[in-house]
């Protein structure tokens, strides 16, 4: 069955090629933080969350007989493996935040998604995209955490708009919703497949 929703043709492509920038990326932050085991291993493990959302995403795609972009395979490749070569060299501080940065709207991604395909009338997915909604904030819960008393962040915060008390997402995972209701986090964000 083909989706007849182009937008959300172009995010799940778009989400497929950027979770292995994101897993490599991953790769390259664990391994600058050789001094720290804790850190590296909680950092693995999201590392592996990523390569689990590109396996999840590549099996909606499949479902629905949207193909692989090349194009975005060799971007996010591309994109990635600068990334975590660039972790080595840009001391402890800017993985962190920029990584929070990033899971922070990609957890809105999902929940995008999930609204989509409520255009299409199909619900069936609903869970596994909450879940990995869920689990993208989680990720950008640790970050912030790991960076939270970083002398750079009221800076960074303020040029980037993002870090401690800012958000781009408006999941709380205090007060979650639950799937049912979930559908209405992120109402107000327009996802554009990632640049």
């Amino acid at each position: 069955m083909k989706l007849e929703h182009p937008e959300l043709n172009a995010l799940l492509k778009t989400a497929y090629s950027a979770e292995r920038a994101a897993s490599f990326a991953y790769i390259g932050h664990a391994g600058s933080l050789r001094r720290n085991p804790e850190e590296r291993a909680k950092v693995q493990e999201i590392e592996q969350d990523e390569w689990n959302h590109r396996r999840d995403v590549k099996v909606l795609m499949d479902r629905y007989e949207i193909p692989v972009s090349k194009w975005l395979e060799l971007k996010f490749f591309t994109i990635g493996k600068v990334i975590s070569l660039s972790c080595y060299f840009i001391g402890r501080f800017m993985p962190y935040f920029f990584a929070g940065k990033l899971e922070s709207g990609n957890v809105c991604e999902y929940f995008v998604m999930m609204q989509m395909f409520h255009d299409l009338e199909i619900t069936e997915h609903d869970e596994l995209l909450y879940e990995m909604g869920l689990k993208e904030k989680e990720h950008e819960v640790f970050f912030a955490a790991m960076i939270k008393d970083a002398r750079w962040l009221p800076l960074f915060e303020k040029i980037f708009n993002w870090g401690e008390g800012t958000s781009l997402n408006d999941v709380d995972m205090d007060d979650l919703k639950p799937v049912e209701e979930s559908g209405k986090y992120c109402e107000s964000r327009k996802i554009s497949p990632r640049s």
